[in-house]
């Protein structure tokens, strides 16, 4: 039995080492990725193609581009989202209303100085507006906002800082973006602050926010039933991942 085991272990080392040496002599079968296969105790196992002397063992990430003197940014999505500080009848506490809508598009173009650039806009349809109460919504549509006459609001910008001139591909920084908002046919200035996150596949996204009175748009506050009253204050947040193009 011994010599027969012996024998068989002779009979595998040698057409192991055969298929080897005819597949590759010198570090193994090729494999996808820049890797290969080792025989090692009988069965094959991966390493990278970096794995010799001097390797590390793990892939290379492929380094991130340049940053770019200025960037034409395109909106690949956003939410617009109100919030209120509002007392309902029966409640102690106050509540928080906050309605959201995705129908937001437009584009930032930076320039080379790290001005904004002429055709920078975003606009936000406010018809899509929606909270967690239909009522509210309602209001809001007909009385506050009235968007059958005034559908849309729109941000103008015309200032940028905290924005490097030379725009990485990661990374994050602060913004603070300031522009002209039109809601209800009214324009007033008004100063975003939020972040920005970089990510090397030319995308930029992030959040801002500002905040404005009801008066400050001659807006109607929200009066219904079950609500007492409602806060002076409306913050307004911006979610936005733009593209480079």
């Amino acid at each position: 039995m011994e010599a027969k085991a012996a024998e068989n272990k002779e009979d595998f080392d040698e057409t192991s080492i055969g298929t080897i040496s005819r597949q590759d002599r010198m570090g193994g079968v090729p494999c996808a990725h820049g890797q290969r296969s080792i025989l090692h105790g009988g069965c094959f196992v991966s390493c990278s193609a970096d794995s010799g002397p001097g390797g590390s063992g793990h892939m290379q990430r492929t380094p991130p581009p340049p940053p770019t003197a200025g960037a034409n940014l395109q909106l690949l999505n956003g939410t617009a989202s109100y919030q209120v500080t509002e007392q309902l009848v029966g409640i102690s506490f106050p509540n928080q209303a906050i309605g959201n809508s995705t129908a937001v598009a437009g584009t930032l173009n930076i320039a080379p100085d790290g001005s904004i650039a002429p055709g920078s806009k975003l606009t936000v349809d406010l018809r899509g507006l929606k909270s967690d109460q239909e009522m509210r919504d309602n209001y809001i549509q007909k009385r506050t906002l009235q968007t059958d006459q005034y559908p849309t609001a729109v941000f103008v910008p015309t200032k940028i800082e905290g924005m490097p001139k030379m725009i990485p591909w990661q990374g994050q920084t602060g913004v603070e973006i300031t522009g002209d908002l039109t809601v209800h046919g009214v324009t007033k200035p008004v100063t975003f602050q939020g972040i920005a996150t970089f990510d090397r596949d030319g995308t930029i996204a992030g959040r801002a926010m500002t905040s404005f009175d009801f008066a400050t748009f001659g807006l109607t506050k929200p009066s219904i039933a079950r609500l007492m009253g409602v806060g002076d204050k409306i913050d307004l947040n911006v979610v936005f991942k733009f593209k480079r193009t």
